[in-house]
């Protein structure tokens, strides 16, 4: 058997583009024959995926599970909002939710190295790249996260559509407002769980700039100081949890039901499809115009 060097493999890599894994296996596969190696990844779609690699992929579905006292979820990414209606597609999100729910990783560059799944010959990375051939699209898993019940705590999920997923530990309470909480947290999109969570950095930042719209009043310093603190203290009720208006009941705030249940929200994690991914708009015309001028080279 031809032993296969690092630099056999790094060669292949700035060939084709294909990952270290997918060039090592690649080269095992043809005994070593560089030529050989580059076709047969070619035949696999690698160069396929390569070319969809520099795509933006903002689209994508967010998947939420919940095992034996352990929460998992996923955001895997696409470009366009049709494939996520694909079985391949979401049965290769619920995979990778399956594999981080049984490994407790979450390091997504550690994830691409693990197989799928127990009865699977491929490594994520390379059922991936399996994908992005058949789909034809660049697909990405972009994050992942894991929460775990321990010490009394209970987990509360849910799932709103593919787009948003939210995860919420809970001290006390029970399983149902465990729920209903992450239901209002993917609705009312709170930043922090309590205004004790803010960071010091972020609440004197909002707290200067509440000072300088102030400053021209002509009121005391003491008078504007009280002011402000109470407008501060209003602005981030509405971004903690705990001061929002509850969403089954918006006569009372989320700290009022958490006092009625003896609970408290220990930690929540709220996903959103393609979050903070800069997407490239293109009229209809330019993209015409862009397939007329690559039609005619």
């Amino acid at each position: 058997m031809v032993k296969i060097s690092a630099n056999m493999v790094s060669e292949l890599r700035q060939k084709t583009g294909a990952g270290m894994m997918a060039c090592k296996k690649a080269l095992e596969e043809c005994a070593g024959d560089m030529q050989a190696a580059e076709e047969h990844l070619a035949k696999q779609g690698i160069r396929k995926a390569q070319k969809s690699a520099d795509k933006i992929a903002a689209e994508g579905a967010v998947f939420v599970t919940i095992g034996a006292n352990v929460g998992v979820m996923v955001e895997v990414n696409c470009e366009t909002d049709f494939v996520t209606k694909q079985d391949a597609f979401q049965q290769f999100v619920q995979q990778v939710a399956g594999l981080i729910l049984g490994s407790g990783e979450t390091d997504v560059e550690k994830l691409s190295k693990m197989a799928l799944s127990p009865t699977s010959d491929l490594s994520v990375e390379e059922a991936r790249i399996a994908l992005i051939a058949k789909i034809g699209e660049n697909i990405q898993v972009r994050r992942a996260v894991l929460m775990n019940a321990e010490n009394g705590t209970q987990l509360g999920a849910y799932q709103h559509g593919v787009r948003i997923g939210v995860l919420v530990k809970l001290a006390g309470g029970n399983e149902t407002l465990a729920k209903e909480l992450a239901m209002h947290i993917a609705a009312m999109k709170p930043e922090y769980a309590s205004i004790e969570d803010v960071p010091a950095e972020r609440y004197n930042k909002e707290k200067e700039i509440f000072m300088a719209q102030s400053e021209s009043s002509g009121k005391p310093a003491n008078i504007i100081e009280k002011m402000v603190e109470g407008r501060v203290q209003k602005f981030f009720s509405e971004l903690c949890l705990t001061g929002q208006p509850f969403f089954k009941e918006p006569e009372k705030t989320v700290a009022d039901i958490l006092k009625a249940h003896q609970a408290k929200v220990v930690y929540f994690e709220r996903l959103v499809v393609g979050e903070g991914i800069e997407k490239k708009t293109t009229s209809f015309a330019e993209e015409v115009e862009a397939q007329v001028r690559g039609a005619s080279k």
